[in-house]
């Protein structure tokens, strides 16, 4: 699991890799995300928009930005939490995801939370010692 606090929201990314949604023959390779926001601060907040860099084992970088998550901008109350499953396919067996959520807090500020860089790893890479 990755964690990262930001203004007391909590976020905790596990990546899954899907070898029954993997063709690594066609160089296709898909992972699942279940991520887990907490709040932990004393003031209500509202996910507004999402923000990923995606890149793959040979520095490919795409972004990603959009509303909400999974289709959904979830209010959180202090002391609740949300949690969701994604996905992203790579053509390389092994890359990194890394990004941000933008919220907005009941006084209408925007600050951004921290979405901690994840490895995305498959049986498919060979694991090398740095």
């Amino acid at each position: 699991m990755y964690e990262a606090v930001t203004k007391g929201v909590r976020v905790c990314v596990t990546p899954h890799y899907l070898e029954d949604q993997s063709s690594p023959g066609d160089g296709h390779y898909v992972w699942a995300y279940s991520v887990r926001i907490a709040n932990e601060s004393d003031r209500v907040v509202q996910l507004k928009n999402r923000h990923w860099r995606i890149t793959d084992a040979n520095g490919v970088s795409q972004e990603v930005r959009g509303p909400g998550v999974v289709g959904e901008q979830p209010t959180l109350a202090p002391g609740e939490i949300f949690e969701y499953t994604s996905g992203t396919p790579l053509s390389t067996p092994s890359g990194i995801m890394v990004g941000s959520y933008e919220m907005e807090a009941a006084d209408g500020a925007l600050f951004d939370v921290a979405v901690p860089a994840f490895s995305l790893d498959s049986p498919h890479q060979p694991i090398q010692l740095n």
